[in-house]
């Protein structure tokens, strides 16, 4: 019995190694073993993925103090913190238009020449824009106008017709007349005479605002 087992046993075909099977590669070719791969193409591979540089992302339309291609001019009194509130939403909203130019009328740097000869008393008494074409408009046509560029136009669309019109000029020149006191500051004589002292006496860190 052993010997006719032996027998069958040594006319049966012998089993491969299983490390030979395991280097067989499948049908199709699709078999993309890590451990067949030359290490030459791995090098290639990451030195083609180092050289990919990314492009860099598009950068918002100004929505700062100057604006290439603005359409109108926003003159603001920087140290009116109620108006602030205004000014840097408006700001928000045109980093996606870039269509205002915003202009501090407290900066030292303001210029009346560059503002279509508006100086700083004439601009501090209410709001003032300049629209490109160097027409100036102010009270409540100032805020439409802004407010148009950055696609909020409907807020002050009623505004365009009478009565409405007249109503909305009076309550803003009570709030211009006013707005001083409102907000904890100085009247304007006082800020007028304390500005033109600094510009007397620049030079002299006592005399300065």
């Amino acid at each position: 019995m052993a010997s006719s087992l032996s027998r069958l046993g040594a006319a049966l075909p012998r089993a491969r190694p299983l490390a030979a099977a395991a280097r067989i590669t499948p049908r199709g070719g699709r078999w993309d073993s890590a451990a067949s791969r030359p290490a030459s193409l791995y090098a290639w591979r990451c030195q083609v993925h180092s050289d990919v540089k990314a492009s860099p992302a598009a950068e918002p339309k100004d929505g700062g103090n100057s604006s290439q291609n603005w359409r109108i001019k926003m003159l603001y009194d920087g140290e009116c913190p109620l108006c602030m509130r205004e000014v840097n939403m408006l700001r928000e909203r045109n980093k996606s238009y870039g269509t205002i130019n915003f202009v501090d009328i407290s900066s030292k740097d303001y210029s009346p020449e560059d503002n279509q000869g508006l100086d700083y008393e004439t601009a501090m008494g209410r709001i003032h824009a300049i629209v490109s074409d160097g027409t100036i408009v102010t009270d409540v046509e100032a805020f439409r106008r802004l407010y148009e560029e950055v696609g909020l136009g409907w807020v002050y669309a009623v505004t365009k017709y009478e009565p409405v019109a007249t109503i909305a000029n009076a309550v803003y020149g009570v709030w211009a007349k006013y707005r001083m006191e409102v907000t904890g500051r100085p009247p304007l004589e006082e800020v007028f005479a304390a500005r033109r002292q600094a510009g007397e006496c620049k030079d002299d860190k006592s005399c300065k605002m």
